[in-house]
């Protein structure tokens, strides 16, 4: 038995499920589907994912069927296991080329895992076959996740509007068109160009790169950070910027109903000098103000996909790896895993062992009037990020003045071709 299968069988019977599959992850691509099955059917069972365990059981009994190769790994996809999937979905398509499902399935299991470069190829293979939705628009938009504008340009370009049976498609038609039409603002200069390729994709303005590892992995995002009074200042000096020089100019601050949101919030009214009341749908030419939209209500942040006259959305610790479904306006970090000043927060004692703070119970109030009072406050980092000072980003945010804010906020639900290093 390979390693990493009798390694993940030791976990998951030990309890671990979840240190099982990601054992699974290291090596899915070298294990055949068909070993890996009776593993992941007895995790189906344990999870209670029943058509997980009924496909997997399926493939055992029959493990060179393109059908159960197929059953098996839209399963995988479907339970969030993208990584499974490819494996299981390559070897049934190489079973029956010609499978349209099989092609579409492959290409999104790919997707999942942001291995675009893989599923662009595969799909260019079969361009001649391809029909318009969906597999036109899946080979424009991996074409694009690669980063590769000059390919992909023309191949969005060629994906006709949706029609009689494709109209199921026509929100995921106009989305590519705004990501194009944000790109013909927006050229990102490379793929290291974060902030270029955060606005091209989701029409959010980041304000602030990561002062560590750049040229390691991180390419201007953060991955644990616990962040210091100083460094919300900072970046509601940051937001404030933009807003000057993209001429927004809204007349009240918008509470989001979580603490941390309140917080920051409270702060930002006093940094901008404006009057805060709790967020009510509808309001006009408000700024709303959000620590970290993953935290707020689904039901609020449907209300939030949509804008209100000169309505702007501000989400101060964006999550990079789970993207919240609302993008946000402007955002000042994209983060892995963020600790507020104000949350349970690790400190290294003198003898060395680290020791946990508990969290900062006090009014919202006092907290807001800390984070006014501290000094502004961006780490010095490695060196590795290139400059950004101010200068640079009210000239962005002057470009985009005239487009900006605009339509819906929709997430890429993606980094993009942008790549950095997280946790797993």
């Amino acid at each position: 038995m390979d390693n990493a299968l009798a390694k993940g069988w030791e976990l998951m019977e030990s309890g671990d499920v979840q240190g099982a599959m990601r054992e699974l992850r290291l090596r899915a691509a070298d294990i055949p589907p068909a070993e890996i099955a009776p593993l992941v059917e007895r995790v189906a069972r344990l999870a209670d994912m029943p058509d997980l365990a009924e496909a997997s059981a399926a493939l055992i009994a029959a493990p060179d069927q393109a059908q159960q190769l197929y059953e098996y790994g839209y399963e995988c996809v479907e339970y969030g296991a993208s990584f499974l999937a490819v494996p299981a979905l390559s070897a049934a398509l190489a079973l029956v080329p010609d499978a349209r499902s099989v092609l579409v399935e492959l290409a999104s299991a790919l997707e999942r895992e942001e291995r675009y470069g893989d599923a662009f190829d595969i799909l260019r293979a079969h361009e001649p076959t391809l029909q318009d939705w969906p597999e036109r628009y899946l080979l424009a938009f991996n074409a694009l996740m690669t980063g590769d504008l000059e390919v992909a340009a023309p191949l969005a370009a060629a994906v006709p509007e949706p029609v009689r049976d494709d109209q199921a498609w026509l929100p995921i038609f106009a989305r590519l068109q705004r990501i194009f039409a944000r790109a013909a603002q927006v050229r990102p200069a490379d793929n290291r160009d974060l902030r270029g390729w955060h606005y091209v994709l989701n029409g959010t303005l980041l304000t602030t790169l990561s002062p560590y590892g750049f040229d390691s992995g991180m390419t201007g995002r953060y991955a644990f950070f616990q962040e210091s009074l100083g460094h919300c200042l900072f970046s509601l000096r940051r937001l404030k910027t933009i807003l000057e020089a993209a001429n927004l100019r809204p007349t009240t601050i918008s509470l989001l109903a979580d603490r941390s949101s309140q917080i920051l919030g409270l702060a930002a009214a006093q940094v901008l000098d404006l009057p805060a009341a709790p967020y009510a749908p509808g309001r006009p030419d408000t700024l709303i103000v959000g620590y970290d939209l993953n935290e707020v209500d689904e039901q609020l942040l449907a209300k939030l996909s949509s804008r209100t006259n000169g309505e702007v959305l501000y989400e101060h610790a964006s999550c990079w790896t789970s993207q919240p479904s609302v993008s946000a306006d402007v955002c000042a970090m994209l983060v892995q895993s963020c600790v507020s000043p104000w949350g349970v927060r690790l400190r290294q004692t003198q003898d060395g062992p680290m020791e946990r703070i508990p969290a900062d119970d006090r009014p919202v109030e006092k907290v807001a009037a800390e984070i006014v009072a501290a000094d502004p406050d961006l780490e010095d980092g490695d060196g590795e990020t290139p400059p950004d000072p101010d200068e640079t980003l009210a000239t962005f945010a002057a470009r985009l003045a005239r487009h900006w804010p605009a339509g819906p906020r929709e997430s890429a639900g993606s980094p993009g071709p942008v790549r950095s290093s997280r946790f797993t």
